[in-house]
């Protein structure tokens, strides 16, 4: 990949959204690809300025990003940016893989057409993120997808777990990322959704596991 990736569009991608989501989405985006950089401190203010939004959706998006562990409140000081280590992707890995494989097995037990829609969606952005090397429209992509994923399973214990180490990944693989990371990545979500679509839940475990193995090979 050359060159710097185009956050320019980062608030139209997130208009559908409430107050409180949009703040989440665009303060979460700011920490994956590093602008808001690891061990830094902010405050609110600022925040607010970044996002352009109120105090309260802003708040909120704190408290979430707080609770997913990419930001920790210090009364009295700021906020503080989760600092980035990459011998850490290795934890986040172990923690998320057999999560991932119940949302995939569970998804494909239960999704319906609706949701089946929303991650033929999801396949086509990837698909045209790696074509053209749009890394924040896979960015995009991928929250997307773990946000279909989490519901079409209907279980919202696993979802819950699940979004933090999700979050830290997708941090993790921006930091780490190679030349062929966005092509690497698309293949293996595209084959998790072909297998939910199709209904194959032994296919939608193993798509699971063959994603987190390609995340293995960014760590150090």
């Amino acid at each position: 990949m050359s060159g710097q990736p185009d956050y320019s569009d980062d608030q139209q991608t997130v208009t559908a959204l409430s107050l409180s989501d949009q703040a989440y989405r665009l303060l979460e985006r700011h920490i994956v690809t590093l602008q808001l950089q690891p061990g830094s401190v902010t405050n609110e203010r600022v925040l607010i300025e970044l996002t352009g939004m109120g105090r309260t959706p802003v708040r909120e998006a704190i408290q979430r990003l707080a609770w997913e562990g990419l930001m920790e409140v210090r009364p009295r000081s700021g906020i503080a940016i989760t600092a980035l280590d990459p011998k850490d992707f290795t934890k986040v890995l172990d923690a998320r893989e057999g999560v991932e494989q119940i949302l995939c097995r569970d998804a494909a037990r239960y999704s319906g057409a609706y949701e089946h829609e929303k991650l033929r969606e999801a396949a086509i952005m990837m698909k045209q993120a790696a074509t053209t090397q749009d890394i924040p429209l896979f960015l995009d992509a991928d929250k997307a997808f773990d946000e279909v994923l989490g519901s079409a399973s209907l279980n919202s214990y696993a979802t819950r777990l699940a979004a933090p180490l999700q979050s830290h990944s997708r941090r993790f693989w921006f930091r780490l990322r190679r030349d062929n990371s966005l092509q690497d990545s698309s293949t293996a979500h595209t084959q998790m959704i072909d297998a939910i679509v199709s209904r194959d839940e032994a296919a939608a475990i193993e798509s699971a596991k063959q994603l987190i193995a390609y995340l293995r090979t960014l760590t150090p």
